[in-house]
């Protein structure tokens, strides 16, 4: 009872199937024992695959097997890989996914089966991809309280901004050469407009501060807003403007969490990330800050991060730590509008001296970077003048 199910052989499955074939040597020898995949569900046609002896259509052979220890996900989506995931717990299987929508939006529920039957959900490739980061988050950073997690967690908005701030391209042409190149969908939505980010937020939030943070309790802001001239603006005043997923405490239990561009200083390191890298910040009580760097999305990274999941359910057993984190508090979250930061706006009608030493003008509009206050007061500031733009300034 050590072999694996895979539910989807498209991009990331077809990864996973492939390293659990080449790398079949290097798995046995980290568990001890050989990792099988037996099943792969798939409705499509692959008979010209490797693998098609392994095809299946019908879930139910994969949950009745008891040969099946664990269910490897790569459907996508909270429809039919909801109920086959919910099904593969229910039944005693362990299960990894690097489905950030289902896990954002039903983790507690599922977290909470796989505890009650003593099996893992697990899902490291949620959020960065190949990045080793939800594990040290819930091992290696499990003596501190994690006081703020800030992050480039899309890197098709980072490769758009990234040509933006380098190229001097508006955003259209960017996201034209995102799309070309493979790195932006044909829908860019979820991408562009922040969905994704704060699908991965509302996870890292779940795990730092251990209260359910539903999607929909999540101020997001995308990049469509952002022009060459404020890139271009912001890097005068020795900023890069980028996409970032920010949450951390305030007094005692409270915290913020949104997704928004920010401007990033130029002796920040996430400043330096571009193209299509990710890069997370995790600031502990103890350890101080962390900085977590690499691909954060990608067939062969993603696929790694879901077997190296495989691995560690067969390596632990039932010695592993369940992931798991408490219910909703809304009480706990604040509006981050409501909270005190600086800020970048372009507008026009006159450099405001006395609002701000950083302010710069150019074609007609003036930049500033300004003293910490809350948006209310900020737009109080600006009345009577034409704002073009208004981000974030990560302190």
């Amino acid at each position: 009872m050590n072999k694996v199910a895979l539910l989807g052989c498209g991009i990331v499955g077809g990864g996973v199937a492939a390293i659990m074939r080449d790398n079949a040597a290097y798995l046995e020898k980290s568990v001890g024992h050989p990792v099988e995949l037996k099943y792969i569900l798939e409705k499509r046609d692959c008979s010209g695959e490797p693998w098609a002896d392994k095809v299946i259509g019908d879930f139910s052979v994969i949950e009745n097997d008891p040969e099946i220890s664990v269910v490897a996900e790569c459907i996508g989506g909270v429809g039919v890989a909801y109920e086959f995931v919910k099904r593969a717990l229910l039944a005693g299987k362990s299960v990894v996914t690097c489905n950030k929508q289902m896990i954002a939006e039903r983790g507690l529920e599922l977290l909470a089966i796989a505890k009650e039957k003593k099996v893992f959900l697990l899902f490291e490739a949620s959020v960065g991809g190949g990045i080793p980061l939800l594990r040290p988050l819930t091992n290696c950073l499990s003596a501190n309280r994690i006081e703020e997690v800030c992050g480039i967690v899309n890197g098709t908005t980072n490769y758009i901004l990234t040509q933006m701030i380098q190229c001097g391209q508006d955003f259209d042409r960017a996201l034209a050469d995102a799309q070309k190149l493979g790195y932006a969908e044909a829908d860019p939505t979820a991408d562009v407009d922040g969905i994704d980010a704060m699908r991965k937020l509302c996870i890292l939030v779940d795990l730092c501060f251990g209260s359910n943070l539903p999607p929909e309790k999540v101020p997001t802001e995308g990049i469509r807003g952002v022009t060459a001239e404020d890139a271009a603006l912001a890097e005068r005043l020795g900023y890069a403007i980028k996409l970032l997923a920010h949450a951390r405490r305030l007094d005692g239990e409270r915290f913020t969490a949104y997704v928004a561009p920010h401007l990033v200083a130029r002796d920040n390191l996430l400043a330096s990330v571009s193209g299509v890298m990710n890069a997370v910040a995790v600031r502990g009580n103890a350890v101080g800050e962390t900085l977590f760097y690499g691909a954060g999305a990608g067939r062969m990274p993603t696929a790694s991060a879901m077997v190296a999941d495989i691995l560690d359910t067969m390596r632990r057993g039932n010695g592993r730590k369940f992931i798991d984190w408490g219910p909703e508090q809304p009480e706990r979250l604040v509006d981050p509008d409501a909270v005190p930061t600086r800020w970048f706006v372009r507008y026009s009608g006159g450099c405001v001296s006395a609002f701000s030493e950083d302010c710069i003008s150019e074609n007609g509009f003036c930049a500033a970077i300004t003293p910490p206050m809350d948006r209310a007061s900020l737009m109080a500031k600006l009345a009577g003048l034409e704002i073009e733009s208004v981000f974030r300034v990560l302190d």
